[in-house]
This record gives structure tokens, sequence and C-alpha cells, in this order.
């Protein structure tokens, strides 16, 4: 069995290859909302390139018109492949207590199943993407909730626009908190700031479920803040596309 992974964020697509249950290697790619079935395939096809044949698909995905075409695309390119699409109705094996279940994402449904099968729990995903997502897994593996802010990049990006002498900066470690120019004050304000923003709220999440077996970032922003976290213990970067692969063997 030679498995795709596809998890579509709506910044980047995280794609990795699995066989059988060993995970091979992985891509990442800018995602597109504008794409076509077709223009999809041709990037698959030159990843893909070196693979073997594709037998079995997961995904999930969390912008609705990537969505649509992935699930028109793998239709037409992989008709033989076995198809697992994470949405509601989908068998995950992780009781969602929620006030509305069909809200939550799938990304962070996945990442559940994963870290509490690498982890235990109760445990804390900490994932660094377009927003930076804290999701609490009970004991028994089931999604309580947690906590939602804006990413890393998207609040640089939006103090550019409307700071007029502010610019983009590369996310890096600054030589000081004490930022000697506009640039390095920057860098402290972004991978401090969120490093005490996160490690705050695992403070306060653990405060109301007591001690938790582990506390894991993921997310192509993780390794700007995992140094220096207090509270982060693990740093998994392909968590989701794991638990894509759990999901699959679940409904396989």
């Amino acid at each position: 069995m030679t498995l795709l992974a596809v998890d579509v964020g709506n910044t980047n697509t995280v794609i990795g290859l699995f066989e059988g249950d060993v995970f091979t290697r992985s891509w990442r790619v800018k995602t597109d909302p504008r794409a076509t079935a077709d223009e999809m395939a041709l990037t698959f096809r030159g990843l893909l390139q070196d693979s073997p044949e594709i037998t079995g698909i997961a995904l999930c995905s969390t912008v609705p018109a990537v969505l649509h075409e992935m699930r028109a695309m793998f239709a037409a390119y992989h008709p033989d492949a076995l198809t697992i699409i994470i949405e509601p109705g989908t068998k995950t094996g992780v009781p969602v207590l929620t006030d509305n279940p069909k809200e939550v994402g799938a990304d962070r449904i996945v990442n559940t199943i994963a870290a509490h099968h690498r982890f235990g729990g109760p445990c804390i995903v900490v994932d660094f993407g377009t927003s930076t997502n804290l999701d609490v897994v009970s004991a028994k593996g089931e999604f309580l909730g947690g906590a939602l802010a804006p990413g890393i990049e998207i609040s640089i990006e939006a103090l550019s626009m409307r700071a007029a002498q502010l610019r983009k900066v590369e996310l890096v470690r600054p030589r000081s908190v004490i930022g000697k120019n506009t640039v390095e004050a920057l860098q402290a304000g972004a991978v401090y700031g969120f490093a005490g923003q996160v490690d705050g709220l695992v403070r306060r999440i653990i405060a109301e479920i007591g001690p938790v077996t582990a506390v894991v970032a993921t997310g192509g922003l993780a390794p700007v803040v995992v140094e220096e976290s207090e509270c982060i213990t693990h740093h998994d970067p392909d968590l989701t596309l794991i638990g894509l692969q759990l999901v699959f063997a679940k409904n396989s």
C-alpha cells in the first residue's frame, strides 16, 4: 500500500508519502485556491514522478475551493486509489466535545488522533499555521476544544500594512530581546511575543484540566517558536500527515 496524505491549509499544502505504515517523505507547496484540478494534477505528477503507484489517498482541507478541485483531480487521475476525505461523517474515532462539532476543522481532528496515538493524553497540540491553534486532547483521546489566535506570519503582514515605517522581516531569533533597530525589534516582538502567548495559554489550559502528557508543536512556523517556549515539550512537523494515515487505516 502506497498512501498519499494531503493536508490543505490556508497558506500551504503539505503532502506526505507512506509505504505501508512507514512515513517516507513529504513536500510543502503553496495553496492556491484558484488552481484547477488539472493544474493540481501537474504539480502532483511532478512531485510523485519517482514514487510507486498511489493506491490510497487521505485528504483534509480547510479551503473549500481547493477541496472541490482536489476531489475532482483525484477522481480523474487516480480513479483506482481508495480515497478517504476527512469531513463530517468520516469515521475518525475522535469524540468531539464542543458545542458544534461540525464547525471544527478537519486538521484539528486529525492532529488530535495523531497526538493521542503518539503521546497519550491529556495533551495539547499547538499548530503554528495561518492561525495558531491550541487543541486540547483528553486522556481518552477526545477533542475538548481549544484556543485560536492570529498566526505569526499574518500578524507581521498586518503590522507592516498598517504601520507606514514598519515592514516584513525574516522570522528568526534576534541577538537580544531589546532590539537595537527596527528589524530586531520586530523579530523580538514576533519570536518572544508569540512564545509568551503560547506559554500563557498552555498554563491556563493546564490550570483547568490538570497535568498533561505532552505539549506538541506542529505546523510550518513551529521552528520559529519551539526553542523559545518554556511549555512546548515536543516538536512533530509531520503530526497531521501521521493523523491522516491513522484515519485512513480506520476507514480502509
